[in-house]
């Protein structure tokens, strides 16, 4: 039994066909055209809708169309006095369930509808089952009963069926990128594309090509026109990885977008309409480069509507057990060796262990672990931390900036300071790198762009 909707502009058809209908205890209700069919489709949810071709006002193919965009698991079958092979095409082409043709059998008619209404169950129930899968999906990565990571999910959960740009912040390793895939994954845009680019990982003269596309001729090597990412996530989730590192034009093209849904191709003069939700992540303060003048603080705030931080490793040590059980399982199928459990004293030297790469190093250490470790369970001696690997509650830089900071007079001008110390410290860096800005930045921990924007600001 079925909820069924039946278009057609002859009364007495429609009569026909529900009274026919009826025999299966169907429900049945009527529209004498395409325009009445789409403002039901609008308030009302149909099981099966059967359609006429040819009726004044319309077409059945309006009328699929309208199916189509309100409910794609609605069946649809066309019913037409004129039949013809063009039309059948059309009409299985952009999706109908069957065709047809007047005079119809009766029996046949209701044979079709049960088809109809058994399809229409079954699409909805798999679409059911693939919301769970997701959300089971998305429980599985981001693993761990502490508050922090409670509180993570709970910000996934209530973000996901928004189109709210997020900015995940965290430090390396942390899984800012599980957390982007499970905020696509329970979003409406869970059936479009996912696609992720590291800022970091792209050199700041293509970046803008990655992202934006360009046009034939617009640089060397352009040899023809070519979609950027934001293109091609057309209708899905962007995720822009290390933003932190975007040039100031880059920034300047992603705050356009975010503020009107407008690319512009590099070397291009017009503009393109794309609807894509951007997620962004990073493991600096922005905030603390917006002060410094490194990125824009109308771009900040354009990303950071919704922030999540993702707690360091260290700081949610009672979830280490389980994120080793479930990492143990992982890693076992994937490199297909037997999985093992961790003894207690093998916990034990992980929980004193200060994990600077996180989950990341987790697990690596954990894939050796399996592959290499010789007993039973993995022991201690599985897991060979480098010396001083196990840091104090204080480090001894925290210390240094400590002193320093209480040399320092009480009353300052902070940013005056702060400019002064950031050129004192890049001069340093490329005197003792001989000039060499690639090895300056790596020293500084900054991306080239990054420091050949200070190198500029400060005229060095």
């Amino acid at each position: 039994m079925g909820k069924v909707l039946i278009v057609d502009d002859e009364p007495s058809m429609r009569r026909i066909v529900i009274s026919n209908l009826r025999q299966d205890s169907h429900i049945s209700v009527e529209a004498s055209g395409p325009s009445g069919a789409i403002a039901l489709l609008s308030k009302e949810h149909f099981d099966v809708v059967i359609t006429d071709q040819k009726m004044s006002g319309g077409t059945g193919l309006d009328v699929l169309r309208a199916v189509q965009e309100s409910d794609p698991t609605t069946s649809v079958i066309f019913l037409t006095a004129v039949g013809t092979v063009e039309l059948a095409v059309e009409s299985m082409r952009q999706g109908a369930f069957d065709f047809l043709t007047k005079p119809y059998v009766l029996d046949v008619m209701r044979a079709t509808v049960r088809r109809a209404c058994e399809r229409t169950e079954l699409l909805r129930e798999n679409a059911v089952l693939r919301t769970t899968v997701r959300k089971l999906e998305s429980a599985d990565e981001i693993l761990g009963q502490s508050k922090e990571i409670h509180s993570v999910r709970e910000l996934i959960s209530r973000v996901a069926v928004t189109n709210s740009t997020v900015l995940i912040t965290g430090e390396t390793g942390t899984g800012k990128e599980l957390v982007a895939r499970a905020i696509h994954r329970n979003s409406a845009r869970a059936n479009r594309p996912f696609i992720a680019i590291n800022c970091a990982a792209v050199t700041e003269t293509l970046l803008e090509s990655e992202l934006f596309g360009h046009e034939r001729g617009a640089f060397t090597g352009a040899d023809k026109a070519r979609n950027g990412l934001f293109e091609a996530a057309h209708e899905g989730t962007l995720f822009l990885d290390e933003v932190a590192e975007m040039s100031p034009a880059a920034q300047a093209k992603l705050l356009r977008v975010l503020a009107n849904g407008e690319i512009q191709r590099v070397g291009s003069t017009t503009t393109r309409k794309v609807d894509v939700r951007v997620l962004a992540a990073t493991h600096r303060d922005l905030q603390a480069r917006v002060h410094g003048g490194q990125f824009r603080e109308d771009l900040f705030y354009r990303l950071a509507v919704v922030p999540i931080l993702l707690p360091p490793l260290r700081e949610r040590k009672e979830d280490l057990e389980e994120l080793c059980q479930m990492l143990c399982a992982r890693i076992a199928r994937e490199m297909k060796v037997p999985t093992r459990q961790l003894s207690q004293d093998a916990l034990k030297k992980l929980r004193s262990y200060a994990f600077p790469g996180n989950i990341r190093e987790l697990a690596n250490l954990l894939e050796r672990a399996l592959i290499l470790g010789k007993h039973v369970q993995l022991e201690p001696e599985d897991f060979p931390l480098q010396p001083g690997s196990v840091p104090s509650n204080r480090t001894g830089r925290e210390s240094t900036i400590e002193q320093l900071a209480a040399q320092l007079p009480e009353q300052l001008d902070l940013r005056e300071l702060l400019a002064k110390l950031e050129r004192l410290l890049i001069d340093r860096a490329i005197s003792s790198s001989n000039g060499v800005q690639a090895e300056a930045a790596r020293r500084l921990g900054l991306s080239r762009s990054d420091l050949g924007y200070k190198i500029s600001k400060y005229s060095i």
